[in-house]
């Protein structure tokens, strides 16, 4: 599934293609929507936000297109009406003067206007949004310091988007590994400085994966494995995909676990239980 790094990028490039530019036409695939696409013909979409792993695209008559790619969807940005030859089915295309934004594969697209917006069953609860610049590490703490996140386990509360939004599988390996917190640990578990710590690389982190293009590892150390012949999946993470390699830190062989039912990698000596008491 993408997650908020990935669907941030996404809307950075539908919106460098088609905002603030007529729309000539669009296409919805879902029935229900049918009647949107000649009440959002000729209009332009004012901008392209994302909140964690969900997407609005604004229009100026006040409506907006809400989506969430689950595990499969996929956007493309084409030359106008280019569609690309594909086994996936396409579930909108939003068609401007030059170029088309695609999207494959989604299963949840509405419209919905700003009062939707404001009660939306997903939209409504979910907690701060990582990428969003106004979310400071205090306000991260809080969370993880708040009676109703304290006493979870870190596995499951890091990929609860009501906890924090953005977050996904291999962000949760690579928050918990910079933190150096085990994976067996709760909040309640931590000390002080842990938290502190958990908090500033959940921020860290996943800004850095947008910025970078998907990189969470040292980017000075990703630079010269990538220079030294080492495929994207070798210099990518410090520890998601890296079973049984070296930690970049100490050595260590990496472990692969599957906790909260998803995949999670971890260095056993950095992130040791006996090291963090």
């Amino acid at each position: 599934m993408p997650e908020g790094p990935e669907i941030k990028r996404a809307a950075d490039q539908i919106a460098k293609a088609i905002v603030l530019r007529p729309i000539s036409s669009i296409f919805f695939a879902f029935p229900h929507l049918k009647l949107y696409e000649t009440l959002l013909q000729g209009h332009q979409i004012t901008a392209v936000q994302t909140k964690g792993k969900a997407m609005l695209i604004r229009f100026d008559n006040q409506l907006s297109i809400y989506s969430h790619n689950q595990l499969y969807g996929k956007w493309l940005i084409r030359p106008l009406h280019d569609y690309p030859r594909t086994n996936r089915q396409l579930r909108l295309a939003i068609h401007a003067d030059k170029k088309s934004a695609l999207l494959y594969s989604a299963s949840e697209i509405e419209l919905l206007d700003d009062v939707a917006i404001a009660h939306h069953p997903f939209l409504s609860k979910l907690g701060p949004d990582l990428l969003d610049e106004s979310t400071t590490v205090a306000q991260v703490v809080e969370r993880f310091l708040s009676q109703r996140f304290r006493r979870r386990g870190l596995v499951s509360l890091l990929l609860d988007q009501h906890f924090l939004c953005g977050l996904g599988n291999y962000l949760r390996s690579e928050v918990l590994f910079v933190g150096r917190v085990s994976p067996s640990f709760r909040p309640l578990d931590c000390k002080a400085e842990q938290i502190l710590k958990l908090s500033e690389a959940a921020i860290a982190v996943t800004r850095q994966s947008y910025r970078s293009n998907g990189i969470t590892n040292d980017l000075q150390l990703a630079q010269s494995l990538k220079a030294a012949g080492k495929s994207r999946r070798d210099y990518r993470h410090y520890v998601f995909g890296r079973e049984s390699q070296p930690c970049y830190v100490c050595g260590t062989s990496i472990v692969k676990a599957t906790l909260a039912g998803r995949r999670l990698y971890y260095c056993p000596q950095c992130q040791s239980v006996e090291e963090m008491r």
